[in-house]
This record gives structure tokens, C-alpha cells and sequence, in this order.
């Protein structure tokens, strides 16, 4: 179907997409719009495009390109050309979201194809730092917002055959989608859903999930709507022949009307129908025809004269005139010309004689170099113009993968392996190809190919012999016969090692990591003093995931003392860091100290400059100071590393980074911050495409979740559930976290057992497996579920060991928790005043370090228990000051606790519960009968078992069940069930 049809058959569809503008029902940020190739999805993009418009909405309208797909940001770059140029003067062309409005030009300046008299124009300036893409990401979305408000009456984006879209547009759309904009925007994308990758169509799906994304299949037209709308005047039989023919894709229908077959349908289907509209073309017609195909969305007439070869204008001016009466070309903006649909521009680019499209392209690619274009814009011309090596070709490859390094790696990756794949494989390319192997693997790593950088490593790897030899002299930049750049082959082995050695610990392979680096460490000739120190340093973070940090220990102390004498002062910081957190995680808490120390006045001693190339000493010592209790200065080291990534350094540390000033913030009750730190951790983390970072970022962000959610709520515990998915059967550091926030999530969600069941899987029977450092914390989960479920026996044996534990590390955090593990097995026996007592010392405890949520939990659960005790002043200051930090951080939970808790003012303490009899339920305003039947009607009883239980007739238990139904405004026994045991489960719980 093409745009000059009118629209048929489509009306259900263009009404729920209507309601979407109006913002009926609720508005999606996204609409994915699915079907095959020429089922009308351009056709009802363009009719609500121009419904959007009557509404006063701002309207940006992209399409991806088949030919075309390595150009970073190619999407949205054709959709903000249609953006107001006044808007486009008021922006900051070295705003981060210059890549997306602009693209990249030749020597980081950001420049925009224009079509204007065939001219290529640059706009912005000469020099710019490389972006971060995850910085355009947020700077674009911002963009958005502002645009949509501009106007007052929204933003619609249509983004067109999606399934061809570059991976940086992808990346962006992969944002926009998790991250749905504040603001009236709607984005539209279409796309043929059997062309889609999976990861693409998984992202959307996840959208559906969350609600963000609403998504509309197109199936064929009904046969009466193409035969009354499309075919009127036709005899039936004939339509009915058509019709049957072209499975109601309107495309294929119009294309059988036009060439009006009338009996047999081609056996090569659409493109030989498509192809017979080719054939009374003249050579020249036919050449013009094929120049667009090559040129795509920069097909004017004096790139189309250079592409095409033509003799004159004038005579191609002739020859796009005959084309656009034959409807094959259609007249744009700005002198552009294109084929009717993308369709026949696949099968006229297709069918082009193979030399003559080659000798296409690279006119092509010297014409939009004559004019100004970027060299990624020239890249695919030349991709497609290679029949062999060309070292000329070949320069503008390199220049786009350059250009694209840091705001679109996977183009970058891309147009390395298309110079790889035609240089020559002999001794004078030998050192040149191996450079830009490692080139194209850390490219590979950084946008998330993992396993593919891995391979390529070890190709490197494999390639070099032990003693760094074997590469000869080659013309190809200034080869030396050893590396390449002037380093010698034993370098860039150790280098690859190094790396591919990350790529495994990134992917979870400690033990092929830690293999990898230790047969380099001791092959023979032995590698240099700065090779050993970064192949170290690497040893050092990958061991303490296989094994256990104090098997690495003595082997990081020489590594540190070598970075030393070789006066590596950032090594030896990056060791000193590995070493304080090793010694954190292990509770080795003195050591810890000393290491942290030491690493922090190496570190703040280091200009940035030093750190940039990796910020991974701050990641790490930032990690430590929180193990450690130390916020402030965790906070400032992550802050620090946080700034030098975004300048420029490794991205892939950036989620470590910024889940350490979250957990920072989240200690420390400001829940609202903390969220958006792992928001924008997991969007980098996703866009790697590690599994142990994403099931990492993951468990992180549900502890904050957890506190920040209203009670109740089962966002945590789904967040929870995809970190462990993520991880699968791994035993590490990271798996035993994802397990531990598991257990802590379902306990929120009132699910006792699994809670328990979860920490057992992170920690093992005895829970050695579990942090050493943080292990009261967890243990408290086993004491939480272990008192709910009534077996107080486990209660207290749990509870004797967090204290223990807790003792031993001296942390106040730590102490805080064991006190409530012991305040909930003392509540559970009846002795409310110790138990209050407990919850006090914790809340004292928690506030010594700054971490106000534990203590924000401590005060709103002994308050209860302090009011129980008959000290209702005391309970009163509590709850208020509890209330006050929960409130102020955002902590929902609490908040919702705080109101479920507010204690009721006694004269006098209640009697203890009698031996044998339930626990409590903590219902406010239930008396304390009333509180021994829910607790019963929670644990599944009937109301003859609670009548045998509590030695009461059935008919008093009924009265008791009524006046607690109109007490909690629940109706049911089910739903008294649920909130009793979420209550409890709070209440002797912990986040």
C-alpha cells in the first residue's frame, strides 16, 4: 500500500491509536505497530501522523533503511530532521545529545546531512570530546520532554521499518521504552516482526509487561474491502483472483491491479511483479532508477548525475520525471527523490547488475565526500564498493570506526571486521591485522558482544606466539614488524589476555579467567614488569569470585610492590583498592581498614587524568568505605568515578559506580536518588549485555525497591526474580547477593518459606556461602521467616549467630540487626519489654553510622512493642521520629508500616501470651484475642480448629471474626490471611 491510497480496512486500528493521542485510558509511551512487508503499516503511520498534526502535536517522522543500518543514530537522525532549524540554533551542538540530532562528522565535529542543492552541511564545532552514548540517551529523552511541552499539546514520533534501524537507535528506543518520559510523548515504531531480532522483540515485549508499551499486529486486509475500496469497478471474478493471489496485503493487491495480470500470478511473487515494471524502462531510466537505490535518503539530482554517471542534468531531470509518471520515483523535500516503497527499492538495488552497483557505491561515496559527508555516512557506500583490499577504501572504514568508537560501538565493530574481512592475510599485514583484532574486540566488549570479543581475543591470543615475535614490517600505518603502534608483540599479547581474562569475569567464567591469566603469568620468556602489573591487577579482581580472596592475597601484595618500584602509581592504588575490598567483603575488618586507608590517600592524591583510562580503584575502594560504614567517603569516591566515566572512561564500570552511591543513599533513607542511580545503572548494564552485571544491577535495585514500594507491593520481588534468572546456577560473590535480596523480597511479599529457602540457596546449610561482612543482615531474613512461620527453636539459633557474628565485626549496622533478630525471638515469646529494648539499642546503633533507614525501622518497630511494655510517651517519640526519617526518604514501606503501627497509648502492659498459644498478630486496634484469631486464620486454620485451639466455642470465634473484618475493612478469611502475615512479617522483618 502506498501513501496517495487512501486509507481502508484500518479503522479499528487508527481508533485505539487515536485514543493513545487523546490520552484515553491511559497513554503508552510506545506503540509497536507489527506486520509484513506491505500490510499498510507506512500507510497508517502517515494518516496519524497527519491526525496528530490537526491535534497540534509536534510530529517527527523517521525510517530506517535497509542499506543503511551501521550509520550510529541513522533512526532518529532522518526524524529530527524535520525538527524547526530555530530549535536546532538554540541547542548545544556539544550537548550530549549532539550524536542523536546530528551525527558525528569528520574529526568530532557534529554534522547533518542536508539535501538542500545536493550540499552536505556541518553544523557545530571542530574538537568535541567523544560522547558518552548512555549520556545522549538521557540528554535526548530530555530533549523530547522539552519539545513536547514546547506546544502544550505533546510530541508524536513515528519511527518507520524498525526492523532495519541501527543498534545505537536501538539502544536509544531500548531506553525511551524502560525510561517512559514524563511528558505528552508518544513514539510510534513499525516494523515486520519475522525481521525483528529477538533481543529487539524482547525489549518490546518487556515494555508490554511494564504497561509502557501497547502493541498493534496488522493482518491481511478482508477480501470485500480490497474488492469495494481498492479494485471498484473490476469484475468480481477477477478481484476475487487478485484477491486470492495477494493474501490481502494491499501492496501485493495494488501491484497485481497495476500490472493487471489477469490469470496467473509470477512464480517469483511480488519482486518478479515488481520487476516487470522495470522492463519497458530505457537504459538511462533504468540507471536512474538504480543511482536512487544506491543513494537512498541523499538522492538529489547532482549526487544523483555524480552516483549515476549521467552525461547531464538535463537529461536526468528528463529521466526522473518519466520514473515519477510511472509512480516507480516520488518527489520529496528539498529536491530529494525515492522509490515509491522500500520494497522495490530492495528488489531494483537487488537486481543491479553487480559491477555496475559496486561502481554505484563508490561514486556515491566520493560524491558525499566531495560534499562534505562524514565518513560514517560514507561508510556503507564503501562497505558495498569493496571487491578487495584498497587501502583508500579502506582509511574511510577506519575514520568511521573511529568516529563511532564511543557514541555507537557496535557500528564501530562493524566497520573494523569490514576491513579485516578484505585485508590481506600475509606477513607484511601481520601486526597491522592483529591491532585492529584488539581494536574490534574492545569495541565488541563495549557494546556488549561479550562472547564474540572473547573469541576474537583469543584469535589475538593464539595468533602471537609466547615471546611476542613473528610480526613482520607492513605498509599499513607505519608497522614497526613488532605492534603496530610502536609496541612490541609481547605487549599486545599481554594486553589481549588481559582483556579477554575481563570478558570472561564480565561473562562469569572466573575459573577460565583466572586459568587464562595465571599459564600468561608463568609462560616463559616471562612477560614485562608492566605487563605482569596489569595481568595482576586483573588476577586479583577475577580470583576472589573462583575461590576465595585469601588465595589471591600474597600474589596482589607483589603485584602492588612491583607497581611500586615501577613507580605505576595508579596500579598500585588499583591494587591497594582490590585489596581493601577483598578484605571487607572476608569481615577482615582490621586489615580492611588499613588497605582502605592507604587506597584512599593513594587515590586522592592521583589527579583524574590518572584514572581515566580505568576508574575502576574508585568503583572498588567506594565499595569498601560502604562495607566498612563509611558513606561519606564512599559516596565521594563514587561520585569522583562517576565524573571521570562520563568524561570518557570505561562505561562499563559506570553501574559499579553508580550502585554504590545507591546502596549509599538507600542506607541512608534517600530512596528517591537511589532509584534513579539504577535506573541509569541498568539501562548501561543492559546495553553491555552482561548477564552477572544485569543480575548485579538487578539485586540492587530490588533492595531499593523494597524499601522505597508500598507494602504489599510485588515489584521488588519480580526484579528479584529476573537478577537470579540472570545468573542462572553461578556460585559468586554476585549470585549469593541476588539470593540474599530473593530472600528478603519474598519475606516482603509474605512468603516465609521461600524467603528462608532463598537464603539457604545463597549461603549453603551452615551459610558460609554468605558475605562475611553483611552476614547478620542476612541471617535476620532466617530469623524474620523462622519467627513467622512459628519455629522459634531456629529463631534463636539463628539469632545466637547474627549476634555472635555481629560482635565480631564491630560494625554498627551489623549490631543494629542482630539486636532486632533478637527483639523478634523475644516479641515472639511473649516478653514485649526486652523485646523493645532491643529495637531501641538498634535504632541507636544504626543512627552511630547515618544509615536512617535501619534506624527509621528500629524505632517504628519497637514503638509497638515499647507502647505494649506501658511506656507510651517513650513508644510515641519513637513512632514520630521513625515516621519523620521514612517520610523524608521516601520509604514507603516504612511510611505504610508507620501508619499500620502507630501505637495506641497504655496504662498498663498486656499479659504475655499463654504457653502454646500464637504469637500476636501486630493488627492495630484488634484486641488481644482478636490478634490471637488472625495469627490462626493466617496459619490456614478453620474456625472449629481455632475454637479446639483457643478453648472457645465456634459461634464466639465468628462474633470475634466479624468485629476484626469491620475493624481492618477486609471481607474475607483469604484476605485476612494476607494481611496478617504481610504485617508480620514486616513488623519482626527487616529490609
Amino acid at each position: 500500500m502506498t501513501d496517495r491510497f487512501p486509507l481502508v480496512g484500518r479503522g479499528a486500528e487508527l481508533e485505539r491509536l487515536e485514543a493513545v493521542l487523546d490520552g484515553r485510558g491511559g497513554r503508552p509511551g510506545v506503540v509497536d505497530l507489527t506486520g509484513s512487508a506491505g500490510i499498510g503499516k507506512s500507510r497508517l503511520l502517515t494518516e496519524l501522523c497527519e491526525r496528530a498534526a490537526d491535534r497540534g502535536m509536534a510530529v517527527l517522522r523517521g525510517r530506517a533503511t535497509e542499506y543503511e543500518r551501521h550509520i550510529p543514530f541513522r533512526l532518529f537522525t532522518d526524524a529530527f530532521a524535520d525538527l524547526d532549524p530555530e530549535l536546532l540554533h538554540d541547542l548545544d551542538p556539544q550537548s550530549p545529545a549532539a550524536p542523536v540530532l546530528y551525527g558525528v562528522g569528520p574529526g568530532g565535529a557534529v554534522g547533518s546531512v542536508g539535501s538542500g542543492g545536493g550540499t552536505i552541511g556541518a553544523v557545530g564545532v571542530v574538537g568535541a570530546g567523544p560522547a558518552d552514548r548512555f549520556a545522549a540517551h538521557r540528554a535526548t529523552a530530555r530533549l523530547l520532554a522539552e519539545l513536547a511541552g514546547r506546544g502544550g499539546t505533546g510530541l508524536l514520533i513515528a519511527l518507520d521499518d524498525l526492523h532495519w534501524a541501527d543498534p545505537a537507535s536501538l539502544e536509544l528506543l531500548d531506553h525511551l521504552v524502560r525510561h517512559p518520559l514524563r511528558a505528552p510523548v508518544v513514539i510510534i515504531v513499525a516494523r515486520r516482526d519475522r525481521q525483528t531480532s529477538p533481543s529487539l522483540t524482547a525489549a518490546l515485549t518487556r515494555g508490554i509487561d511494564a504497561g509502557a508499551v501497547l502493541r498493534l499486529g496488522l493482518g491481511p486486509l478482508a477480501e470485500d474491502t480490497c474488492r469495494e475500496h481498492l479494485a471498484a469497478g473490476l469484475p468480481p471474478g477477477r478481484a476475487a483472483r487478485l484477491y486470492a493471489a495477494s493474501e490481502g496485503n494491499p501492496l501485493y493487491f495494488l501491484t497485481l491491479l497495476q500490472g493487471q495480470s489477469a490469470s496467473a500470478v509470477p512464480a517469483g511473487g511480488l519482486a518478479t511483479l515488481l520487476l516487470d515494471e522495470l522492463s519497458p524502462l530505457t537504459a538511462a531510466q533504468r540507471r536512474t532508477a538504480e543511482a536512487v537505490a544506491v543513494l537512498g535518503d541523499h538522492s538529489t539530482p547532482p549526487l544523483l548525475a555524480l552516483t549515476a554517471a549521467a552525461p547531464d542534468l538535463a537529461g536526468l531531470h528528463a529521466d526522473l520525471n518519466a520514473l515519477a509518471r510511472r509512480d516507480l520515483l516520488r518527489p520529496g523535500p528539498g529536491g530529494m527523490w525515492s522509490l515509491r516503497h522500500p520494497v522495490l527499492r530492495a528488489v531494483v538495488h537487488e537486481n543491479t547488475e553487480h559491477h555496475r552497483r559496486a561502481g554505484m557505491h563508490r561514486r556515491a561515496a566520493a560524491a558525499l565526500a566531495g560534499a562534505g559527508a562524514a565518513a560514517s555516512v560514507r561508510a556503507h557506500h564503501v562497505e558495498r564498493a569493496l571487491t578487495g583490499w584498497d587501502p583508500e577504501l579502506a582509511d574511510v572504514l577506519l575514520e568511521a570506526a573511529g568516529q563511532s568508537e564511543t557514541t555507537a560501538p557496535a557500528s564501530s565493530a562493524h566497520w573494523l571486521g569490514v576491513v579485516l574481512r578484505v585485508m590481506p592475510d600475509t606477513p607484511p599485514y601481520t601486526a597491522r591485522r592483529r591491532e585492529l583484532l584488539l581494536k574490534r574486540a574492545r569495541a565488541l566488549s563495549v557494546c556488549g558482544n561479550l562472547r564474540e570479543s572473547r573469541d576474537l581475543l583469543h584469535e589475538v591470543i593464539a595468533a602471537i606466539p609466547a615471546d611476542g615475535g613473528g610480526a613482520g614490517a607492513g605498509p599499513a600505518g607505519g608497522d614497526d614488524g613488532n605492534g603496530g603502534d610502536g609496541r612490541d608483540g609481547a605487549v599486545m599479547r599481554a594486553a589481549a589476555v588481559t582483556l579477554c581474562a575481563s570478558m570472561e569475569r564480565h561473562l562469569g567464567q572466573y575459573r577460565a579467567s583466572v586459568a587464562l591469566l595465571r599459564r600468561e603469568l608463568r609462560r616463559r620468556p616471562a612477560p614485562g614488569p608492566a605487563e605482569a602489573v596489569a595481568l595482576g591487577l586483573e588476577l586479583g579482581s577475577s580470583a576472589p569470585h573462583a575461590s576465595a580472596y585469601q588465595d589471591v592475597r600474597a600474589e596482589l601484595l607483589r603485584t602492588y610492590e612491583l607497581a611500586r618500584t615501577l613507580g605505576d602509581e595508579p596500579a598500585a592504588a588499583g591494587a591497594l583498592a582490590i585489596s581493601a575490598l577483598g578484605e571487607a567483603y572476608d569481615g577482615n575488618l582490621p586489615a580492611a581498614r588499613e588497605y582502605t586507608d592507604r587506597a584512599g590517600a593513594c587515590v586522592d592524591a592521583l589527579p583524574d587524568r590518572d584514572l581515566a583510562d580505568s576508574c575502576e580503584p574508585l568503583a572498588r575502594l567506594g565499595w569498601a568505605e560502604f562495607y566498612l560504614e563509611r558513606y561519606e567517603d564512599a559516596e565521594r569516591h563514587a561520585d569522583r568515578g562517576v565524573a571521570i566515566a562520563r568524561r570518557g572512561g570505561p562505561l562499563h564500570l559506570l553501574p559499579h559506580l553508580l550502585l554504590c552511591k545507591a546502596i549509599v543513599h538507600t542506607h541512608s533513607c534517600r530512596l528517591g536518588s537511589a532509584l534513579d542511580l539504577v535506573d541509569e545503572a541498568e539501562s548501561i548494564a543492559r546495553g553491555i549485555g552482561s548477564d552477572e552485571l544485569v543480575a548485579l544491577v538487578l539485586a540492587n535495585k530490588a533492595q531499593v525497591l523494597i524499601a522505597a514500594q508500598p507494602s504489599g507491593d510485588g515489584v521488588a520481588l519480580a526484579v528479584a526474580e529476573e537478577a537470579v534468572a540472570a545468573l542462572g546456577p553461578r556460585t559468586s560473590w554476585w549470585a549469593s547477593l541476588a539470593w540474599c535480596v530473593m530472600g528478603y523480597a519474598a519475606l516482603h511479599a509474605g512468603d516465609a518459606p521461600r524467603a528462608r529457602s532463598a537464603i539457604l540457596r545463597a549461603g549453603g546449610p551452615d551459610q558460609a556461602g554468605l558475605q562475611p561482612s553483611m552476614r547478620p543482615l542476612f541471617l535476620e531474613v532466617l530469623v524474620t521467616a523462622a519467627v513467622v512461620t512459628g519455629d522459634l527453636a531456629d529463631a534463636e539459633q539463628w539469632a545466637r549467630r547474627a549476634r555472635r557474628e555481629a560482635e565480631h565485626l564491630g560494625l554498627p549496622v551489623q549490631r543494629a540487626s542482630a539486636l532486632r533478630s533478637e527483639g523478634q525471638v523475644l516479641a515472639a515469646q511473649g516478653a514485649a519489654a526486652a523485646a523493645a529494648r532491643r529495637y531501641a539499642l538498634a535504632a541507636e546503633e544504626a543512627a552511630r553510622s547515618g544509615a536512617a533507614l535501619w534506624e527509621a525501622q528500629s524505632l517504628l518497630l519497637g514503638a509497638s512493642l515499647t507502647a505494649e511494655s506501658g511506656r507510651a510517651d517513650a513508644a510515641e517519640r519513637m513512632w514520630q521520629r521513625g515516621h519523620r526519617l521514612a517520610e523524608w526518604g521516601g520509604a514507603k514501606l516504612l511510611t505504610d508500616l508507620a501508619d499500620l503501627l502507630r501505637p495506641a497509648r497504655q496504662t498498663a502492659p498486656l499479659a504475655p501470651a499463654a504457653p502454646g498459644l500464637p504469637r500476636t498478630s501486630g493488627l492495630p486496634g484488634l484486641t488481644r484475642r482478636e490478634q490471637e484469631i488472625a495469627s490462626l486464620v493466617a496459619e490456614g486454620l478453620t474456625t472449629p480448629a481455632i475454637a479446639a485451639r483457643l478453648y472457645l466455642s465456634p459461634r464466639t470465634v465468628d462474633t470475634h471474626l466479624s468485629h476484626i473484618f469491620r475493624k481492618t475493612g477486609v471481607t474475607s478469611r483469604s484476605a485476612l490471611a494476607a494481611l496478617t502475615a504481610r504485617t508480620t512479617s514486616t513488623v519482626r522483618g527487616s529490609t
